[in-house]
């Protein structure tokens, strides 16, 4: 197996349709994958997809490996975008050692790994027998795990490629859940002399609520509730909030129509806090966009009240890095995201946040933290789609395998550490017990916002490691 067949899949699959919850047509090119190579393969209720393939002449007695991956992507596109996921294949272009999709998310989270499962099906490497495991709905939620029953695969050793990092060696990570927030509303009549005025702001870099909380990023839509919240004393009233996409995503963008006595005065205001905020996030998001424009509306505006209560709800939720790690240096421990608010159903005003953490407790704190605020802000709050994380285990035979791998061939030992991103080895640790885990993979940058990228020469790498410990592993 080499990386440049390692690509030429993974070229395969960006253009086979997979968002989370309509694996459909990813599914199919599996099972046709597997059919035209006379492999096992099978699918169970929830839409997993497990392709086997038998141990090598030789190497019958060796354990059975579990390598696993799963078949959904984020889909997120830039503002103004044409992109039609469910039909279009990802544009990507390869620039400066990099596989880059500027416009859209690329999906090598986690194509890249399933296009190293495919590889290693299809090769003639000795090796013991390979299950390679293909979840569906992963990041909204891990329903395939969660669907996934008993004996679905054999091995108890199981190597996860759903990383981004290449020369870490993961194996821990925190467990999450999703908070929701609802606001019932009525509109009200405009009062005389009221024009409407439309906010922006965008091309923020938003990025991972797990990998990257901890950078600082701008969240678009605490920026807006911070300067709605100050244009509130002026008689302000709200007509459309928008921003965000996905739980396990930063808000990059966010949107509002708003209803103001003074239009000039107003965009004067926004204008001199869009500076403020473009120095606070220099560094952070550098071409971040905040704009306020005139704007035609007959919509009447959201009752004055709940409007109120909304925003200093949106301004007031804890978002970001709640706290660090005690034991491991520079891992986040708990985190929240103000993922997004959103506006899609009559008389309904919809937040969408989410919380991790290795602690269950501080998960549940962090949660119970976010819902407080709603609740006093008069909204009704739920909670749903907890996973567990997954406990570091330091004298992990395959940990020790890995390791030793790497440095044979490399030359210097690889970092193992814990993450703060979410996996499914926790997971399964919690359902089927007792099994051996790991998860490497090659370095991907930007994931879960348009501009993802692979780091080309980190898949050299990463396809060399996996590859001798797959034909090592005893």
């Amino acid at each position: 197996m080499n990386s440049s067949r390692v690509l030429e899949i993974f070229k395969e699959i960006t253009c086979v349709p997979r968002e989370s919850g309509h694996e459909e047509l990813i599914q199919a090119f599996l099972v046709d994958f597997a059919a035209r190579r006379n492999l096992e393969c099978r699918t169970d209720e929830v839409g997993n997809v497990i392709i086997v393939r038998q141990a090598s002449p030789g190497k019958e007695k060796v354990p059975a490996l579990v390598l696993q991956g799963h078949q959904d992507m984020v889909c997120e596109k830039r503002n103004g975008v044409e992109h039609d996921f469910a039909k279009d294949p990802i544009r990507y272009e390869i620039e400066d050692g990099w596989m880059i999709a500027k416009d859209t998310t690329l999906g090598a989270d986690d194509g890249i790994g399933m296009a190293a499962m495919l590889a290693l099906l299809e090769s003639d490497l000795p090796m013991g027998r390979l299950e390679c495991v293909f979840t569906v709905s992963e990041e909204t939620g891990m329903d395939g795990a969660f669907g996934m029953k008993p004996g679905f695969f054999t091995g108890r050793t199981l190597i996860n490629l759903d990383s981004e990092d290449e020369g870490q060696m993961f194996i821990g990570c925190a467990g999450g859940l999703e908070t929701f927030a609802t606001f019932d509303y009525t509109r009200e009549d405009n009062a005389p002399g009221y024009a409407p005025v439309r906010i922006e702001i965008t091309d923020a870099i938003g990025g991972h609520s797990g990998d990257d909380i901890d950078k600082g990023r701008a969240n678009t839509i605490q920026i807006m509730a911070r300067f709605l919240f100050s244009e509130l004393q002026y008689g302000m009233k709200l007509v459309l909030i928008k921003g965000g996409n996905k739980h396990n995503a930063i808000a990059r963008e966010c949107e509002a129509i708003i209803s103001v006595q003074d239009r000039e005065a107003t965009i004067a205001r926004f204008k001199a806090f869009a500076e403020d905020v473009k120095k606070e996030y220099a560094r952070t998001d550098p071409d971040i966009k905040l704009s306020a424009v005139d704007y035609r509306c007959t919509e009447k505006p959201v009752d004055q009240d709940v409007a109120r209560n909304l925003i200093e709800a949106l301004f007031a939720c804890p978002h970001g890095v709640e706290s660090m790690s005690h034991e491991i240096p520079g891992l986040v421990e708990t985190s929240t995201n103000l993922a997004a608010v959103r506006m899609r159903h009559p008389g309904k005003i919809e937040v969408l946040t989410s919380q991790r953490s290795a602690v269950a407790s501080a998960r549940r704190m962090i949660a119970a933290k976010v819902e407080a605020c709603f609740l006093l802000a008069g909204a009704m709050v739920r909670h749903t789609s907890e996973y567990p994380g997954w406990a570091p285990n330091i004298d992990s035979p395959i940990l020790k395998l890995c390791v030793e791998s790497y440095k044979h061939l490399f030359g210097y030992e690889p970092e193992v550490k814990a993450i703060h991103a979410g996996l499914e080895c926790g997971l399964f640790g919690e359902k089927f017990g007792d099994l051996d885990m790991i998860s490497f993979g090659p370095t991907l940058r930007g994931v879960h916002a348009p501009g993802e990228k692979l780091d080309l020469a980190s898949l050299d790498k990463f396809v060399e490691h996996l590859t001798d410990v797959v034909t090592s592993f005893k």
